[in-house]
C-alpha cells in the first residue's frame, strides 16, 4: 500500500472511531436515562407559562430585515479581513475594488435607513 493511501486509511480510522464513540455513548445514555412518560411532559413549555390562545401569531417583518442586514454587514467583514491581509500585494487596484465594494454596501445602508428599516420600535 502506498503512502498516499495510508493517509486516507488513518483518516478513515479516525472517522470510524468517532462514529463508533458517538453511537456507543448515545446507546449508553439511552439505557441509563429514566423513562417516565407523562401527559404533562408532552405540553409545549414556554418560560414556565402554559400556552394560551392560538398557536399562530404574526411577527413584524422588520425584525427579519434587521437580522438580514446584520448578516450582510457581517459578510462584509468576512471579505474585508482577507483583503486587509493581502493589501500590499493587491496595490492600488485592490484598494479601488474594496472602496467600490464598501460604496455599494453604503448605498444599501443609506437605502435601508431612508426606508426606516433600522428604526427599532
Amino acid at each position: 500500500m502506498s503512502a498516499y493511501f495510508k493517509d486516507y486509511v488513518s483518516v478513515a480510522a479516525f472517522i470510524g472511531l468517532g462514529v463508533f464513540l458517538v453511537l456507543l455513548f448515545l446507546s449508553i445514555a439511552a439505557m441509563l436515562r429514566p423513562s417516565n412518560p407523562h401527559a404533562a411532559k408532552m405540553l409545549t413549555y414556554e418560560c414556565g407559562v402554559d400556552p394560551v390562545g392560538a398557536d399562530w401569531s404574526q411577527s413584524q417583518v422588520r425584525y427579519y430585515i434587521y437580522a438580514l442586514l446584520f448578516v450582510v454587514f457581517d459578510v462584509e467583514a468576512v471579505f474585508i479581513f482577507p483583503w486587509a491581509v493581502t493589501l500590499e500585494k493587491l496595490g492600488a487596484f485592490g484598494l479601488g475594488e474594496m472602496l467600490l465594494f464598501i460604496a455599494v454596501l453604503l448605498v444599501g445602508l443609506v437605502y435601508a435607513i431612508r426606508k426606516g428599516v433600522l428604526k427599532w420600535v
